[in-house]
């Protein structure tokens, strides 16, 4: 395994990379497991020194098709509102709340595991949850994205 330390606009990362199979890698960045796909396979002779890991960078995600309303309450529309992005790197551990649900601020949405500890992320607003760009167990950087309320 190999490790690096990069700093990127002034933000540090340790990665380390744990293997290379054909064009995909396996790396650990600010202990966050991903599956890098290279734009061309290592040569099988080359070594791991000439791997150039570039800083993450944010995916847009598609949305979770809204649910179905009430007849009397007319939704916002699907990602319009307030986003909830992640405080910090993580994995998301359980999504608390469905696509159409009134939450108030303050009301647990979701938790993430960070640092092998639980974090309940909170509502930042009150309103009804447009759209959910994450499902649990998937890996989130900071400031990416978890929820829009309208």
């Amino acid at each position: 395994m190999n490790k690096y330390q990069y700093k990127v606009q002034g933000v540090d990362y340790d990665v380390e990379i744990e293997e290379v199979e054909g064009n995909v890698a396996k790396v650990v960045v600010n202990g966050v497991r991903f599956d890098v796909e290279l734009k061309q396979p290592i040569n099988p002779t080359s070594t791991l020194k000439k791997v150039r890991v570039e800083a993450p960078k944010t995916v847009a995600r598609p949305s979770v098709a809204p649910a179905a309303a009430p007849a009397a309450e007319k939704p916002a529309a699907a990602g319009s509102g307030q986003a909830i992005k992640a405080p910090l790197p993580g994995t998301i551990i359980d999504v608390k709340v469905n696509v159409g649900d009134t939450v108030k601020q303050g009301d647990v949405v979701l938790v993430l595991e960070a640092m092998k500890m639980q974090n309940n992320i909170e509502s930042e607003y009150s309103g009804t949850v447009t759209s959910i760009t994450v499902k649990a167990g998937e890996s989130v950087m900071e400031g990416s994205v978890l929820l829009t309320i309208g």
